[in-house]
């Protein structure tokens, strides 16, 4: 195994993404074809790709398998959830290491020239670590997309205690002054902080909602993300929770494990 493989694929990553990846039946009657190619050294792939915007076609030899190969597992991963799962799965390690702040969230969306247009939406911690992602066209406004999303919150294991999925507050600019927005997240326990047109300035939210634009900087460090290389909008969305998962791996890495 390369050195590449090992730095894109980190030991707490790969542990992480077997415990998510179905296993694999290899089934050769006659004994004989040709060796499969290791699941580690197609994510390490799938990563590059991410990472470096570059198409399926122009991927390096050095990983291993030729690009087909590695399109193939990513095409089967996204069909079988594998990238939701590995997502889901760092956000439980992060909580179980007191690394989420649930006191303050934040949710905003984003432009993607890669969606055809769309955006990106997304709500984070105070950290700014992303809990809940999700595309859609340019046209949909932005205040459609808060109820979803925070439904789209995941029960995530807590340091003590049950697992939690409702930020204390969330904070929003004006694109979300709506009051039956705020009705609905008094009634789920959630205090809204969304600043109101004509009223408040959304300034004076900003030094909260500057981390949810810095998560959207973190988002756009994986260049795949601005090129539009696929039609399906499910590998689209595949790419965004690679790239969320591999921003909660890197907190993981800087983190200890609870006692």
């Amino acid at each position: 195994m390369t050195d590449l493989v090992e730095r894109l694929v980190p030991d707490e990553l790969w542990v992480l993404f077997r415990r998510v990846v179905p296993p694999t039946v290899v089934i050769r009657p006659q004994g004989g074809g040709r060796r499969r190619a290791s699941d580690r050294e197609a994510l390490a792939a799938i990563i590059f790709v991410a990472t470096s915007g570059c198409t399926w076609r122009q991927l390096p030899p050095v990983f291993g398998p030729a690009w087909p190969t590695v399109y193939r597992r990513f095409a089967q991963w996204s069909r079988d959830r594998v990238w939701a799962r590995l997502y889901r799965v760092i956000l439980d390690e992060l909580g179980a290491r007191g690394e989420l702040d649930w006191s303050r969230c934040a949710i905003d969306s984003v432009s993607l020239r890669a969606a055809k247009g769309g955006r990106c939406s997304l709500i984070c911690d105070r950290n700014g670590l992303p809990l809940s992602l999700g595309i859609s066209g340019a046209n949909m406004h932005d205040s459609l997309g808060l109820e979803p999303l925070v439904r789209g919150i995941p029960p995530i294991r807590s340091r003590r205690g049950p697992r939690r999925r409702k930020p204390a507050k969330l904070h929003a600019d004006k694109g979300y002054d709506y009051d039956h927005l705020r009705r609905w997240l008094r009634q789920r326990g959630i205090r809204p902080r969304i600043a109101r047109k004509g009223i408040e300035s959304s300034q004076r939210l900003g030094q909260h909602r500057s981390v949810v634009e810095r998560t959207v900087s973190w988002l756009a460090n994986y260049r795949h993300l601005h090129r539009r290389y696929k039609r399906k909008a499910k590998h689209f969305l595949a790419f965004v929770a690679i790239a969320a998962a591999l921003i909660g791996c890197r907190r993981l890495a800087r983190t200890t494990l609870p006692t």
